[in-house]
């Protein structure tokens, strides 16, 4: 390729039909798009189509999809011509499909490559993408998909001096102790072991009972650890009364339960402790982080892996488009490197969904901060 030459990123037009058709035909055996198809995308509002022009010559196009309600892009297609292949073009065309993504506010770009398509992998690699599953039959000679992804959007920390650590939860039942240690060591580094305290801080805190399995904890018994170690700490409900009662059949240990929130519920009460019951909502979160706090939220799942566990994650920040926690469940989330795990971004729209968990719609954040 001439250095000299002229490049450009365009959106296609239905005048670039045929130019498309043909890049189709040299590029791929199967699954080609059709004319239909083209002229569709180059019409839909929930899809991008770019070509790559060379003086003008279209040589290559990529298309990206998105979806409605979600925070994710899909780079359905990607294709330069076979000529010029290897010189650096499907890096600029990556990259640029990327930028339209941002201007959406996605935060993940998701693509499908066979797997035998090994220049393609190592490319991706190179820009970031990682694998997080296989689609099975997934193209039309019935071989598989080998499914990449990339985090594309960020958080922004440089006005910010410190952030909140990444601390993962060890067990199934101690989302809720691993977040209180990534709020203690925020505010006193390192001073917080989580080897030592994952587990004392669940004894403390657990519900006894919830779900299957060992209980989780609940806000007030979460309340009463940070308490107990010098926080400040308020608690914002929706409900009254014991929580999670309907996650267990057995009138033993709905007893059980109801037992252990009194006691959480007197112990509070003795200790002063602001429980405030309201609606929590991105308003108030905005205002507490503000005011120097850092959040603990009680989420439902099922907007994140389709499982309708609560789990408790952290709150770190909030801008227009975003709300960035850090979710110590690394199953969640094992495609991302332990950098990559702070401050991940959730649109507000999927933010609103998850943070209310059960038929009751339960809210429940703890706002902590240093005496």
């Amino acid at each position: 390729m001439d250095v000299q030459q002229v490049i450009e990123i365009r959106e296609a037009t239905s005048q670039d039909l045929s130019a498309l058709l043909v890049i189709e035909l040299q590029c791929f055996h199967s699954d080609r798009l059709s004319q239909r198809s083209f002229r569709r995308f180059i019409s839909e509002k929930r899809s991008d189509l770019f070509v790559l022009c060379l003086d003008k010559e279209i040589v290559g196009y990529y298309l990206l999809i998105y979806r409605r309600g979600s925070s994710m892009a899909r780079l359905y297609s990607i294709a330069v011509v076979p000529r010029l292949q290897g010189q650096g073009l499907a890096k600029r065309l990556i990259a640029d499909a990327e930028q339209k993504a941002l201007l959406r506010h996605c935060v993940l770009l998701r693509l499908e490559v066979r797997p035998d398509n090994q220049p393609a992998i190592k490319l991706y690699q190179k820009l970031g993408y990682h694998p997080f599953g296989v689609k099975l039959d997934f193209y039309e000679d019935h071989s598989d998909a080998l499914c990449l992804q990339k985090q594309i959007h960020h958080y922004q920390a440089a006005s910010y001096t410190r952030l909140v650590p990444y601390i993962a939860q060890t067990t199934p039942f101690t989302c809720g102790p691993a977040c209180l240690l990534m709020a203690f060591n925020y505010f006193q580094p390192g001073e917080f072991s989580p080897e030592h305290l994952e587990i004392e801080l669940w004894r403390e805190a657990t519900t006894i009972f919830m779900t299957s399995g060992h209980g989780g904890c609940g806000p007030r018994g979460l309340a009463l650890a940070a308490a107990k170690r010098g926080f400040i700490v308020q608690i914002y409900l929706n409900q009254d009364g014991p929580l999670f009662l309907d996650s267990v059949r057995s009138p033993e240990k709905k007893s059980v339960m109801q037992r252990v929130y009194q006691a959480d519920q007197a112990k509070v009460t003795q200790l002063g402790l602001p429980l405030v019951l309201t609606e929590p909502d991105l308003s108030l979160i905005s205002k507490l982080l503000k005011d120097g706090y850092i959040l603990l939220a009680l989420i439902s799942t099922w907007q994140f892996d389709r499982s309708k566990a609560p789990h408790w994650i952290v709150i770190c920040a909030v801008d227009a488009d975003f709300v960035y926690i850090n979710d110590p469940d690394v199953e969640d989330i094992p495609w991302l490197s332990p950098t990559e795990r702070h401050y991940i971004p959730v649109s507000h729209h999927i933010f609103n969904k998850a943070f209310a968990y059960g038929k009751k719609r339960l809210k429940a954040l703890l706002a902590i901060k240093k005496v």
